[in-house]
């Protein structure tokens, strides 16, 4: 069947819930309150590791309008055993294999140990400091530095996904042929999330049916993880997420807060409210962990690649082996014959990390891009150029061809606009007063993960014109909704301003959680099949009705536009959805829409690729690093709404900035706790740190990942930032700087 003639795909529309924020009509999960609403505060360990010896409440529960507080000592027991599965599997999605409150055992620092419920807010937090907790402690291992010693070779990481070594070749060999060697070692402090939402859930039951409105990536990922906990059967189980505000992986995995608070309305038998404070952010949706690379690159003196060697080490839970994969994508930007990537772990006394935005790539690839930066200036060969030497035509790792790529178009327009050509590459000759003055570059990657089972939507056309599509996707300010009508429109053949969307519901059709850069690849492929078996559907009708101006036509010869079903060769022979409907007596007509992923086996590498450019100035005497102009140029497959495309690269990129040189969560060892667990402590950048940021977008044709060719752009817009604004710093200064964040400190 053709496709309409002028496409909504690609416009750079607003946001369609851009009014409703900005007004404040937009409801978030802490803002439901349904009557008789009680609050639920949770108390979180003192001690970092060892177990609690006494739980006193009776004041506590003495108190005005508490209800009840909850500890291992009586809260219920879960059904479910918790295992870690990462929530693009489209099944459970605990975040750790791990739940609180069953037991006397501290895990780590923060770990709730009891639960207060009360009728106001107030109340419980008074309540809460009432509570008397007795705790025996033990020894506790927090930092690299404690558990270096007992680090182990992970078999495998990220819920089991990921092997924790990877070859090709023989690193031994490669390195042996090499003419110039680089072996460096790199230090990232741990990061935490800060969406500018807290995460929150309010729990109410219905006799045996439970409705959570919760804060969450993934509605259907909370809905199946919940009755795992709880052992009720999903069906008994809505998820609401109308609004989220921000994520950037807090909210992907599924934590111990909606089922407690589940369990809290159950004990109280009242609907419970449990928000999560900005200081328990820090200890209740995991993080990004302290990280070690070391990174080893042989190559010839042309700059040819013969080896890479990459390890990594980094903490874990004690229940979970998780790391963050920094070593697979990495592994697959240049075509280097010899490789071996090696994820080292500890247990330690922290909860297990999590996704964070470009979980494993923004950290791996500052790492090598930096490495690779060295080399260059080592080989006196420019960066860009080196990188082009050394440019993979197919994917390393298999062997396969890209099912589409656009790297080196990335680096030739983000030079252009940059004007890298005009550089002196001679580090510390470029001076502005007292500002030393530096650009550096980096090439980005982010693999494209495809969801693992069906992905649904359903659409709808009325007989007044209108169009209705929905999707149980979660919107957590990436623009699903948005990209929702476009594709609609676009499949439907009608203006977007008669679409209108639904979305952020488990009692609309399953998408899988958004997350990985997944979402919109995996939305828009189901509504664009809905939409698209919509459009068939009418067609079919209208050929086959013999009052129809199409009658007896070949569907095939029918195109519609603006909502009117028309002949190509005839434009003026047809008739609107509208008016077949109506005369047909009939209200509306919809359809399902279901998108099967291809399995993981296509014959195809499958990444999203950019290059990043960064011009830094540097006060030697003061310390002082600003980034005065970021360029990003990326190829994300199909856009499907440059305004919204281009605002997620561009918040990538300016949390890059953070990532290089300001943010960091810094343990106290001694405490085992996170010393700077506040907004007034972990540094971000604020407007006064943004830079000028040029981004563009290259589309790539790509008939492998879904319907639209669409690879997404919420990752890859932070990838190579920080390793940019690094060899920017080298090149302005004379010096290397291998640990995150560059500090005033370390620039004295």
């Amino acid at each position: 069947m053709s496709a309409p003639t002028r496409s909504e795909i690609g416009r750079p529309l607003d946001r369609v819930d851009a009014r409703a924020k900005v007004t404040g009509g937009a409801r978030y999960s802490a803002e439901f309150t349904p009557s008789g609403t009680a609050h639920a505060v949770l108390i979180g360990a003192e001690i970092p590791s060892g177990s609690v010896t006494s739980i006193e409440a009776s004041d506590a529960l003495a108190a005005e309008g508490v209800f009840a507080v909850l500890s291992h000592l009586n809260m219920p027991k879960i059904a479910g055993e918790p295992h870690l599965i990462p929530s693009i599997a489209g099944t459970t999605a605990h975040a750790q294999s791990f739940f609180p409150m069953q037991d006397a055992t501290v895990h780590y620092a923060g770990q709730p140990v009891a639960m207060v419920i009360a009728n106001t807010l107030e109340r419980a937090q008074f309540a809460a400091t009432l509570v008397r907790i007795g705790y025996r402690e033990e020894p506790a291992i927090t930092t690299i530095e404690q558990g270096r010693a007992q680090a182990y070779e992970a078999e495998r990481i990220f819920g089991g996904f990921i092997p924790g070594r990877a070859e090709r070749g023989d690193v031994e060999s490669g390195l042996s042929q090499a003419e110039v060697r680089i072996d460096r070692t790199f230090h990232l402090a741990a990061n935490h999330h800060n969406p500018i939402e807290p995460s929150a859930t309010t729990a109410v039951w219905d006799d045996a049916r439970l409705t959570l409105y919760d804060a969450t990536q993934g509605p259907t990922a909370t809905r199946l993880t919940v009755a795992d906990l709880l052992g009720v059967p999903p069906s008994n189980v809505r998820v609401i997420s109308d609004y989220v505000g921000g994520s950037f992986g807090s909210k992907a995995m599924i934590w111990h807060h909606p089922a407690l608070a589940a369990f809290a309305a159950q004990h109280v038998r009242a609907p419970v409210k449990l928000a999560l404070t900005r200081e328990q952010m820090f200890h209740s949706c995991g993080h990004r962990e302290e990280q070690e690379h070391r990174v080893v690159l042989g190559a010839r003196r042309d700059g040819t690649l013969t080896a890479m060697r990459h390890h990594k080490l980094s903490p874990t839970s004690h229940f979970d082996d998780w790391a963050e994969p920094s070593l697979n994508a990495a592994s697959q930007v240049y075509a280097c014959p010899n490789y071996e990537g090696v994820y080292r772990l500890f247990k330690a006394n922290t909860m297990t990390p999590t996704f964070m935005r470009g979980p494993g790539e923004a950290s791996g690839v500052f790492a090598l891009e930096t490495a690779m930066d060295e080399l260059a200036y080592e080989l006196d060969i420019d960066p860009m150029e080196l990188r082009l030497r050394n440019h993979a035509d197919v994917d390393p790792e298999s062997g396969n061809p890209w099912s589409s790529k656009g790297l080196k178009e990335c680096y030739a327009r983000g030079a252009e606009l940059f004007g890298w050509a005009d550089r002196d590459p001679r580090p510390g000759m470029r001076r502005e007063g007292n500002w030393l003055i530096g650009t550096g570059m980096a090439s980005a990657i982010y693999p494209v993960y495809l969801a693992m089972n069906p992905q649904r939507a359903r659409a709808r056309v009325y007989a007044d014109g209108h169009a209705v599509i929905e999707s149980g996707a979660a919107d957590f300010g990436t623009g699903v909704g948005t990209i929702m009508g476009q594709v609609a429109a676009d499949g439907l053949g009608v203006s977007t301003d008669v679409v209108a969307v639904h979305y952020g519901d488990t009692e609309l059709p399953n998408t899988v959680a958004a997350v990985g850069s997944a979402g919109s690849g995996a939305v828009s492929a189901a509504v664009h099949t809905a939409a698209t078996a919509l459009r068939d559907q009418l067609i079919a009708q209208a050929v086959a009705d013999a009052h129809s101006p199409l009658h007896g036509a070949d569907p095939a010869a029918v195109v519609v536009r603006d909502g009117r079903m028309v002949l190509r060769d005839r434009p003026d022979t047809g008739e609107t959805y509208a008016e077949l409907l109506q005369r047909n007596m009939m209200f509306d007509a919809e359809a399902l829409g279901s998108w099967n992923p291809p399995g993981p086996d296509t014959g195809h590498g499958m990444a999203t690729f950019g290059a990043q450019f960064a011009k830094v100035a540097v006060d030697p005497d003061l310390g002082l690093i600003r980034v005065r102009h970021l360029t990003g140029v990326f190829a994300p497959g199909r856009v499907l709404n440059r305004k919204t495309a281009r605002s997620q690269l561009m918040g990538g990129m300016l949390w890059g900035v953070g990532q290089a040189l300001l943010e960091a969560t810094h343990m106290e060892p001694q405490y085992g706790r996170w010393g700077n667990a506040s907004m007034g402590d972990y540094l971000l950048p604020v407007n006064a740190d943004a830079p000028d940021v040029d981004v563009e977008m290259i589309e790539v044709e790509d008939r492998v990942v879904n319907p639209l060719g669409v690879k997404g752009a919420g990752e890859i817009g932070l990838v190579g930032v920080s390793a940019a604004i690094a060899n920017a710093v080298f090149h302005a200064t004379g010096q290397r700087f291998h640990d995150l964040p560059i500090t005033i400190e370390s620039v004295i």
